[in-house]
């Protein structure tokens, strides 16, 4: 399988979108598997280049960050610039398949909750944060 590989320059501007509101670049496996290792509650959206993430994904994390009930840790990686990390980071997401974009939420390090692509580019911004905001009410306690 062939993975493209973005110019640094042309994904800052979408990385920094989620760095903005609180996100950890987690830019090798080590620091996936350490994100992934923390106590509690570690939402990882795996950022990329595409419509549906700059359109809804992005802005619908955004959106359910300014809820009450959060996770503790916010982790992101990039698919198609962070390849190693990305293929790291969608090992711990078993059994869903790999997807771009996509929003997973893990408590003590299992998935609890998971946005696919197929989830996110048929629904806006408000209907990802409220699916986000239902999750971290139930798993985020």
């Amino acid at each position: 399988m062939i993975v493209q590989q973005y110019p640094e320059q042309f994904i800052a501007p979408m990385r920094a979108e989620l760095t903005r509101v609180g996100f950890a670049e987690l830019r090798t496996p080590d620091a996936v598997d350490a994100a992934v290792a923390q106590s509690g509650t570690t939402m990882i959206v795996v950022n990329s280049v595409c419509g549906c993430a700059a359109g809804r994904a992005r802005p619908g994390v955004a959106l359910a960050l300014q809820h009450g009930t959060r996770p503790a840790h916010l982790g992101t990686v990039f698919a198609g610039g962070d390849i190693e990390a990305t293929a790291q980071a969608r090992s711990h997401f078993a059994p869903y398949p790999p997807s771009s974009p996509s929003i997973a939420l893990l408590k003590d390090g299992q998935v609890v909750f998971m946005l696919e692509r197929r989830q996110i580019e048929n629904q806006s911004a408000e209907g990802i944060a409220a699916a986000l905001t239902a999750a971290f009410d139930e798993h985020c306690k």
